[in-house]
């Protein structure tokens, strides 16, 4: 696995240290995101609204800028999508009014559930898998995961740090702010980080050269890959959708709400969460090399979701705290699998247009539950609910996943002995 690291080109560690410094800020943000809204005066189920349609704005920005990346041009949509995240911040950080934030987060890019937001992930991913071979795919994706997860659980940890120490002389709410500030920071950092990369990172030239013949194509991106992605296209909203009603900001309000659990603990917390995440992606990759990748995503995340529901059933602090942690342990190693997969059942001169739909059909699908969600939380007695709408819809997703697409193989496995397969 290590030698998928070192065959790395220069493009490459661009794009993974593009991808950490995102996800840091993706994760400070996630954990004071509802506790800074609420503090601002909103509501409840006003939040879970502001969440809605801030991912649905993420969704028509990433259907934009990636439908349109492989012919013109994967550093221009990157450079564009840091700017639309820096801009968000700005204006969360400076505005309490409740329609400005909602155009904020509709027309820019902010993400209230720690996971990857607006165009950045597709168009990488499409990348990657143009500048590293076949067999390393796979792996390079687990180690892409593994940065991704480790970021995330380095922002939550600073996050709660930052702003315990700063709210001994500042009023809370100004101590969320400060991380929506260094949030909107480290989107100008990023546009700076991808106007650095090279011409390698481009779809291939016929794939720019030659203009899609029909309006859908046109619309899409895609011509030859339309049904597969289509298909899995619906299968993750169904994933996305469920998984939405537990975000991660709305995860910490519970923990919040129901144990009392300070900020600086909620940053411990969800930074163990997420490295238990990232070191799974490594699991993963070595799974998936001898059952495959459909399977490696089935038969590892169906226990997570048990698990997720498992989560409210837990009487105290510390089993509430067990049940997630053994949760994150596993919950992720579906995630280089599925990104693999993908990019290997479409066409190569597609890949980022594919990436591109089925991450926006992901970001549908969790951007429609944090309304309900959010009308969940304002009432106690049914705060506990999403967690058993996430967990139920997140299985009858890996059930249809195996039934729908364990016969179609990538290239590489096609090759295997048959008795690799469960």
């Amino acid at each position: 696995m290590f030698d998928a690291l070192r065959s790395l080109t220069v493009d490459g560690r661009l794009l993974f240290t593009a991808r950490f410094v995102r996800l840091f800020a993706y994760g400070a943000l996630s954990v004071v995101l509802v506790l800074y809204l609420v503090g601002l005066g909103l509501s409840e189920s006003a939040t879970g609204l502001l969440l809605t349609m801030t991912l649905l704005g993420d969704t028509l920005v990433s259907l934009y800028l990636t439908t349109r990346a492989d012919r013109f041009g994967r550093r221009r949509m990157l450079v564009a999508g840091a700017l639309l995240m820096a801009s968000a911040g700005v204006a969360f950080a400076f505005t309490h009014q409740f329609w400005l934030l909602v155009v904020a987060g509709t027309i820019g890019v902010i993400s209230p559930s720690g996971n990857e937001v607006g165009p950045f992930l597709s168009i990488e991913q499409a990348a990657l898998s143009q500048v590293v071979p076949a067999r390393s795919r796979t792996d390079v994706f687990a180690w892409y995961t593994l940065a991704g997860s480790m970021a995330t659980a380095l922002g939550a940890l600073a996050a709660g740090l930052l702003t315990s120490t700063l709210q001994q002389n500042w009023a809370p709410v100004d101590s969320y702010r400060a991380v929506v500030v260094m949030y909107a920071c480290i989107g100008a950092a990023l546009c700076l980080l991808f106007l650095k990369a090279s011409d390698a990172v481009e779809a291939p030239p016929v794939a720019r050269a030659a203009a899609p013949a029909s309006p859908l194509a046109r619309l899409s991106g895609l011509q030859e890959s339309h049904g597969v992605v289509l298909r899995l296209s619906a299968l993750f909203a169904l994933d996305s959708f469920g998984g939405g009603f537990v975000v991660q900001s709305f995860a910490a309000y519970w923990f919040y709400l129901r144990f009392g659990v300070d900020p600086k603990t909620l940053g411990t917390l969800f930074f163990a969460a997420n490295v238990f995440a990232g070191l799974s992606a490594l699991v993963a990759s070595r799974l998936a090399n001898r059952i495959g990748l459909v399977n490696t995503m089935v038969v590892t995340h169906l226990p997570s979701n048990v698990l997720l529901m498992l989560i409210p059933l837990m009487p105290t602090l510390p089993l509430a705290t067990l049940m997630l942690l053994l949760r994150f342990s596993i919950s992720q190693m579906d995630v280089p699998t599925r990104q693999s997969y993908t990019m290997a059942v479409v066409s190569p001169a597609e890949r980022a247009a594919a990436s591109g739909i089925t991450g926006v059909a992901r970001t549908t699908g969790a951007a429609l539950s944090p309304f309900f969600a959010g009308l969940l939380f304002a009432r106690p007695s049914l705060m506990n609910v999403p967690f058993y709408i996430a967990g139920g819809l997140k299985i009858a997703y890996d059930l249809s996943l195996f039934h729908a697409f364990r016969s179609l193989k990538p290239p590489e496995e096609a090759a295997r002995p048959a008795s690799t397969a469960l």
